[in-house]
């Protein structure tokens, strides 16, 4: 099972980049995407179908042009989770889930700390995300959560650990989170297979970050311990070029 996720920074300008084209070339069998910052009416779905993505799933905010998540998969998964059950959570579209016969795939998009405010509103969402895991694995021990967690967890997945110390997503309280998270049964699947430095899937548009690889590594794909012997390979797919963001791969031998 091949699975890759993608921040696509609005799906409707990512389609005028290309991204159909790409997505039928690359071919997951499912695909998580975050900050679609679209609703289901304002899309063409024939697109999807015709690239042989029958069925996807969309959760939007209710805020237009925010945030969002989507699942787009090539087979009818057993069941759809629209969301955590928690309002505050739920009101920006953050978390989707489909279960398959062996395994759960959740498109997650942590909030981001712009401002105090937000980073007050982040820490309370994580918290809470972190409850509703640890409860979801009773039931679900087969978990992928991939998506945008707007963390980097150590000083090797940001191109400037030193003067982005007091910068959120990179600030302790939230290193640690991640830390925490992986211990509760997770693997990052990435650094798995991959130890090396200068590996990012974020880059900002300002200074020709991406050209300089200046960037962070912001987007996971979380696997749960039980799943350790069918993780295959993990990778940055940094060519794709439709996002501030670039989409990781995850592939299973299920």
């Amino acid at each position: 099972m091949k699975i890759i996720s993608y921040n696509v920074n609005g799906i409707r300008a990512a389609i005028k980049k290309g991204f159909i084209e790409w997505l039928q070339q690359t071919d997951p069998d499912v695909i998580c995407l975050q900050e679609i910052k679209a609703t289901k009416e304002q899309l063409d779905l024939e697109v999807f179908a015709k690239a042989g993505y029958s069925y996807n799933y969309w959760y939007s905010a209710q805020k237009k042009g925010y945030s969002g998540v989507a699942v787009l998969s090539k087979t009818e998964p057993n069941h759809i989770e629209y969301g955590t059950g928690v309002e505050y959570m739920d009101f920006e579209g953050r978390n989707l889930r489909v279960d398959f016969d062996g395994v759960s795939v959740m498109s997650l998009y942590l909030p981001s700390g712009t401002n105090v405010d937000r980073v007050a509103h982040k820490l309370k969402y994580m918290d809470d995300f972190q409850s509703y895991i640890n409860e979801l694995k009773s039931t679900h021990p087969n978990l992928v959560v991939c998506g945008d967690y707007n963390i980097c967890h150590e000083a090797i997945d940001i191109h400037d650990p030193v003067r982005n110390k007091n910068v959120s997503g990179f600030l302790p309280v939230e290193r640690e989170w991640i830390g925490n998270f992986i211990d509760s049964g997770f693997i990052d699947s990435f650094r798995y297979f991959n130890s090396e430095p200068h590996n990012y899937s974020w880059w900002s548009y300002r200074a020709n970050a991406r050209a300089n690889n200046k960037g962070w590594r912001l987007d996971y794909g979380m696997v749960s311990k039980p799943l350790e012997d069918k993780l295959k390979r993990a990778v940055i797919l940094s060519e794709a070029k439709h996002s501030d963001h670039c989409p990781i791969l995850v592939e299973l031998d299920l």
